[in-house]
């Protein structure tokens, strides 16, 4: 049980420098078989330009920190918005991927909530003033 944080840190850590790497080097190309929405979606966002290579590098670098255990509540906090928005387009329009999505959830609220040191500095952004 004590090695639990470490593990979540590093899975977490793992899916995204994994899918950051991915990315890059298969020059943001999707798969051919997502459900249509999901296509859509993509599309919208890769006609932006600048919105997948921003996002992979934020996710490489984010996850590279929680595998270095540097700079933890950063990366749990930028992640945040990231993660919500994979389960929510799982939610509505690949259901296929959330179970995944879901223990993403899971690791990153354990970690941001759980786990100290990273509680007490994530949770001073949930308090008065």
């Amino acid at each position: 049980m004590k090695h639990l944080p470490l593990i979540a840190r590093v899975l977490l850590g793992l899916v995204f420098f994994g899918a950051g790497v991915a990315a890059f080097v298969t020059h943001f190309a999707t798969p051919p078989d997502l459900p249509l929405a999901l296509q859509t979606f993509n599309q919208g966002l890769a006609a932006s330009i600048y919105f997948m290579p921003f996002l992979k590098a934020v996710e490489t670098l984010c996850g590279l920190l929680l595998l270095l255990n540097m700079w933890v509540p950063l990366a749990l906090v930028v992640l945040a918005p990231i993660i919500i928005n994979i389960a929510l387009v799982h939610a509505f329009l690949a259901p296929e991927g959330l179970v995944l999505a879901g223990i993403l959830v899971v690791l990153e609220a354990y970690l941001a909530f759980f786990v100290s040191p990273y509680r007490e500095k994530i949770g001073v952004l949930f308090s008065k003033r």
